[in-house]
């Protein structure tokens, strides 16, 4: 069961304090029990965050780019065993061994990301910009052979979503995934409120032009990166991997979404989250006995999630059945999301 509200309360003032940022957002939930939302402090900008804050969750857009795979899957649109060249045959990454399974397991042997020489990050870059460039990349690696987190196999499955479902990719995102899920999410569409800016944002952009903090930063629809959401949304996200809503998916198909897809393979992305074995799963990051980590160590080796560069790590134990998310007003530039959210990670599953 979860920890009482004053022990999470206090746990994640501690992870704030630590991290030296002014805010953070808490949700947690037991197995399909209602979440519970703690709120702290203020943005960057000195607002006071609420529970509906409406936050730029970085990479935890994996997840749904993820999901939205998984959902065409389950309706018998899409494989994910058949080549990429089934579904993009002029992506210069469409090779045998290329597939849905590997890329969205970070093992089909695709670059990190996009060559900013092909796609400069200034004004005038959209989506359909990216989406090109992410066409003309090919594999650097032999599919199966490493596990290299990165981006670019995220904005491939993002171009199958669009291809099979005829709609953009920020569209076919809200049908498949956010709106089932009753997640508030935004990708690339206009906010309605503002959102809560983040801290530490290491860049040499003009504020205009700000990862994370700026609207053009968010017009950019970054299948990999680009989703706002609260604290809640992120919450739903991975319990939907856990079964939460049941029917979502299939049963059958969130086991083996669940899977270790990478058994044996060395990886992940630079040092030191560097490992001699990188479980993942469809989507999901799998925890194994990856040291050091921003999941904590008293969570089992078979749970997931996944961590965001904006300061976001959303996360779900099948032991204690407890979801949880937490989101920073910092950015994870200085690592506090390794050194004290796993800390509060551990709290919220009862290991203190």
């Amino acid at each position: 069961m979860l920890p009482d509200t004053h022990t999470l309360t206090t746990a994640a003032e501690t992870c704030r304090a630590a991290a030296r940022m002014s805010g953070v957002l808490l949700a947690v939930a037991h197995a399909d029990a209602p979440a519970q939302t703690i709120v702290l402090g203020s943005d960057a900008a000195e607002v006071t965050l609420a529970a509906n804050a409406l936050v730029p969750v970085a990479s935890l857009t994996k997840l749904a780019t993820a999901l939205a795979i998984l959902r065409l899957v389950d309706l018998g649109v899409l494989d994910l065993d058949a080549n990429l060249a089934e579904y993009l045959p002029t992506a210069a990454a469409a090779r045998p061994g290329v597939t849905l399974r590997r890329m969205l397991s970070h093992s089909a042997g695709l670059p990190v990301d996009v060559r900013p020489a092909w796609a400069p990050y200034q004004p005038g870059l959209t989506w359909p910009k990216l989406a090109a460039v992410c066409l003309a990349e090919p594999p650097v690696a032999t599919p199966g052979s490493v596990v290299q987190y990165g981006n670019l196999g995220y904005g491939l499955a993002a171009l199958v979503v669009e291809m099979t479902s005829g709609l953009p990719f920020s569209i076919a995102l809200r049908d498949l995934v956010l709106d089932p899920l009753a997640i508030e999410g935004y990708l690339g569409h206009e906010l309605p409120r503002p959102p809560a800016l983040l801290a530490d944002v290491r860049s040499n952009n003009p504020p205009s032009l700000a990862p994370f903090n700026s609207a053009f930063y968010r017009s950019l629809a970054l299948p990999w990166a680009g989703l706002l959401t609260t604290v809640g949304g992120a919450l739903a996200l991975v319990r939907a991997f856990a079964g939460y809503p049941a029917g979502f998916l299939s049963p059958t198909l969130r086991s083996t979404a669940l899977t270790n897809q990478t058994p044996g393979l060395a990886g992940g992305s630079i040092a030191p989250l560097w490992y001699a074995e990188c479980p993942w799963a469809i989507g999901p990051e799998l925890r194994g006995d990856k040291q050091p980590h921003w999941a904590p160590a008293n969570v089992a080796p078979d749970s997931f999630g996944h961590a965001g560069a904006s300061g976001a790590i959303a996360w779900h134990d099948p032991a204690s059945q407890i979801s949880y998310a937490i989101i920073g007003t910092r950015t994870a530039a200085n690592g506090w999301l390794l050194r004290h959210a796993a800390q509060l990670g551990a709290t919220v599953v009862g290991g203190a």
